[in-house]
């Protein structure tokens, strides 16, 4: 899988969604229910984050943005935006929040390479730095195989970003590469954010007040060393969210679970497993088969960020 397979700009992007909160207490209100800061939130910042259950499981994740004092924009996989945006107003209460979906007022594109200089993005911007240019924002999201790439929202009718055609699979590809999963809907509620590394690439802030499952985020945290942790791994056979991984000859009980994959152009697939740190030194690593066909098997590799032990 060569990097330059990640050059250029998406069509807009539309298996992402928007989830806007305005009014004077919307950043209060999302600090409350998401495991980031969003009271701190600088108009340059963006945030990683997630919605978790009482039990503090995963059940939305979100990159976040400040366009304009009072006004916070979520964008997150747009199969789980109607029930994510249900779940946040029950919480509202008396809040000076107003939630809603604001997916047709923006338009999301996928930059990558020389589009981020093409497009008045600093290539070099750390991760989750949020860049105005004009009407548009940028935000930068870890490279895929060391390409630099952003996320460019502008609002339905401005003009699309500049730059040569790279295709929705490729940015696909590129994302599960980056080893930054995006939840959806296959995979909710199937693990805690430790499980793919969301503490290592600032999606949890174990300093700030309480959120739905925060205990149990902050005991799996500190209780001792973390067993289960996302992984980045290709196979020679298509790979789905929710699909069960095996390791050795245990063909019972299985050890992780894909989270996020995608095709490659040369026939092989990449994905995020969350699984077992233990499963690495269980034998090899497989899916399972159908009936009596093996299922694929999966070969791991090197994230392209360090695991943190201590926050």
């Amino acid at each position: 899988m060569t990097a330059n397979v990640f050059q250029g700009v998406t069509p807009a992007l539309t298996h992402l969604g928007v989830i806007r909160a305005e009014g004077p207490e919307a950043a209060a209100f999302l600090h409350g229910q998401l495991t980031q800061d969003f009271v701190l939130m600088k108009p340059d910042q963006a945030r990683l984050a997630a919605l978790c259950t009482p039990k503090g499981r995963m059940i939305a994740s979100f990159i976040g943005l400040q366009p304009r004092p009072e006004q916070v924009l979520l964008v997150c996989s747009q199969d789980l935006l109607a029930a994510t945006l249900k779940r946040l107003s029950m919480f509202v209460l008396r809040a000076k929040v107003k939630l809603s979906d604001a997916s047709a007022d923006w338009r999301i594109h996928g930059l990558a390479g020389a589009a981020l200089a093409a497009n008045g993005l600093d290539a070099q911007a750390a991760p989750w730095r949020t860049q105005n240019v004009g009407e548009a924002f940028g935000v930068s999201l870890y490279p895929a195989d060391g390409v630099p790439r952003a996320l460019w929202l502008a609002p339905a009718g401005a003009p699309a970003p500049v730059g040569d055609a790279l295709s929705a699979a490729q940015w696909a590809l590129g994302e599960v590469r980056s080893g930054i999963a995006t939840l959806s809907l296959p995979v909710v509620d199937a693990f805690v954010p430790q499980m793919l590394n969301y503490e290592s690439v600032d999606g949890v802030n174990f300093k700030k007040g309480c959120y739905p499952g925060q205990e149990i985020v902050a005991r799996s945290q500190f209780r001792g060393t973390l067993k289960r942790r996302a992984f980045l791994v290709s196979a020679d056979a298509p790979l789905q969210p929710g699909q069960e991984v095996f390791a050795g000859d245990d063909a019972e009980q299985p050890v992780g679970t894909v989270a996020q994959s995608a095709p490659a152009a040369d026939g092989q697939w990449a994905a995020l497993v969350s699984m077992q740190v233990s499963a690495l030194e269980a034998g090899p690593l497989r899916t399972a088969g159908a009936g009596d066909a093996p299922g694929a098997a999966l070969r791991v590799e090197p994230l392209p960020y360090a695991l943190r032990d201590d926050i």
